[in-house]
């Protein structure tokens, strides 16, 4: 199949892509060249054969180009991380730039349209088992603004077959957002925030590639959303044990209350994003140590086989021998 995938030099975006390559599929992949680890994917993307189209979904002229000729569209491109930016940022770039994908792709003839959304959409939500008909309750501006997309995405299914997925914590090779968690555990260094006790419920980014694919194929996957998350749920606790054994660490880690790093990260972001400024810290980054997940998957296996093979304990195993491969780990 010609398949197109936005966001496609992102971590998410670029193992989907490399594993549609593998197969025989023709990429398309849509993106930008940010920062070293995009321009590192674009770079190993030209090399297996996908061809680039560097560009924003802001721009209608750009995204009428990418859909051109494309079966399956995968929708991943995202303003999620950026914090020394407005609102509108994200408003233009997760509601706005999704509408411009959704009409180029409806006006391509486009088979199928996969719009990646978030868990972000549930908001704080703890307690109890989140599965697709838990009201979302999205409590900053990207969670509210992915909804939104979501949201509007889905209104086009009468036009174009189009699938949300909710996608849980992503990890695994060339994840660079982790890398950091990784890197202070084997350092010693790591701070953990509150008392880990809240939930994850990570997936290894080679499971998530994998159900991308089959909610794409899937008929009764259409006009609706799915939660695709791994399929153990862990507190930051055992997550952490599990990385630091992994790198052949002990696993203590220094301890700090929650509430001076709350209100040092609402200092930060109150006083430096109006000027533009990335805070060193912000209220976002406080949610690994604060919001609590715990997920069924359940409706996703039954509708299109989803079942997720990775352990956390695998997964990580893989992660760090390709970071010690690519040089970001010491062996």
């Amino acid at each position: 199949m010609q398949v197109l995938v936005t966001g496609g030099t992102g971590f998410i975006g670029s193992r989907l892509a490399l594993r549609l390559l593998r197969e025989g599929h023709k990429v398309r992949v849509m993106g930008l060249g940010n920062n070293s680890a995009e321009e590192e994917n674009r770079a190993l993307l030209e090399r297996e054969g996908s061809e680039i189209m560097l560009g924003s979904v802001t721009d209608a002229q750009v995204t009428a180009a990418v859909t051109r000729d494309v079966e399956v569209v995968f929708h991943l491109a995202a303003a999620q991380h950026e914090m020394g930016v407005l609102d509108s940022h994200f408003s233009n770039v997760n509601v706005e730039g999704t509408r411009r994908v959704l009409e180029a792709a409806a006006g391509a003839g486009v088979r199928r349209f996969v719009h990646g959304s978030t868990i972000g959409v549930y908001g704080s939500a703890v307690g109890g088992e989140i599965d697709e008909s838990t009201p979302a309750a999205p409590d900053n501006i990207y969670g509210t603004t992915k909804y939104e997309g979501e949201k509007l995405a889905l209104s086009w299914n009468a036009r174009l077959p189009v699938t949300a997925v909710r996608i849980s914590e992503t990890y695994g090779p060339s994840d660079r957002r982790l890398l950091k968690l990784f890197k202070a555990i084997q350092k010693g260094m790591f701070i953990m925030i509150g008392q880990g006790i809240n939930h994850h419920q990570p997936i290894y980014v080679d499971d998530l590639a994998e159900g991308l694919w089959q909610a794409a194929l899937s008929d009764e996957a259409r006009g609706k959303a799915w939660i695709l998350a791994g399929a153990e749920a862990l507190t930051t606790n055992q997550m952490v044990l599990t990385i630091a054994r992994t790198l052949g660490h002990s696993g203590r880690v220094l301890r700090a209350p929650m509430w001076p790093f709350m209100a040092a990260a609402a200092a930060c972001e109150y006083t430096l994003r109006p000027v533009g400024i990335q805070p060193p810290i912000h209220r976002r980054r406080m949610d690994f140590f604060r919001k609590s997940y715990r997920f069924s998957i359940l409706n996703a296996r039954g509708a299109f086989g989803f079942d997720p093979q990775t352990s956390f304990e695998e997964g990580v195993a893989r992660t760090v021998e390709w970071y010690r491969w690519h040089g970001d780990l010491q062996g």
